[in-house]
């Protein structure tokens, strides 16, 4: 499984959003760009897919930006990956015609399990579970130990 640059920057971006999930006003893709230190045109190309699959709503105007489109606990990982990435698993096809049974044994007891577990793992990662993950990095990032 390979996750791309834009599958990493549409999640960070998603957390970032689901961190102001309660602001009353959208969030500007410049600020998403500074906060995350990712360019604003290749933002922009991130968002076109989240906003095709429905994840978030555009607001138009000078005081627009991007929402997301349901609570946090309600977008998953896999939510966001599966709009931004082409395919999660990268599947060849057969090398040879002697290896016709052999990868029909591969595709279904392991490349199909394999699906499966990932389909499932982040399917059960949701953007609240990621947001409080690293609310709680940061705070033992903050903490000062003394001796």
């Amino acid at each position: 499984m390979k996750i791309s640059a834009k599958g990493r920057y549409g999640i960070a971006a998603m957390v970032f959003l689901a961190r102001n999930y309660d602001a009353s006003s959208p969030i500007t893709i410049i600020s998403i760009s500074e906060h995350l230190g990712i360019s604003k045109i290749y933002l922009e190309q991130v968002f076109s897919l989240l906003k095709r699959s429905k994840l978030v709503n555009s607001i138009k105007g000078s005081q627009g930006g991007y929402q997301l489109s349901r609570p946090p606990r309600q977008i998953t990982a896999y939510d966001i990956l599966s709009s931004i990435e082409i395919s999660l698993i990268e599947k060849t096809g057969s090398s040879s015609e002697k290896m016709e049974s052999l990868n029909h044994i591969l595709a279904r007891d392991v490349f199909d399990l394999l699906d499966k577990s990932i389909f499932e793992t982040l399917n059960a990662v949701t953007l609240e579970d990621l947001l409080s993950a690293l609310n709680h990095e940061e705070s033992n990032e903050n903490l000062m130990y003394f001796i």
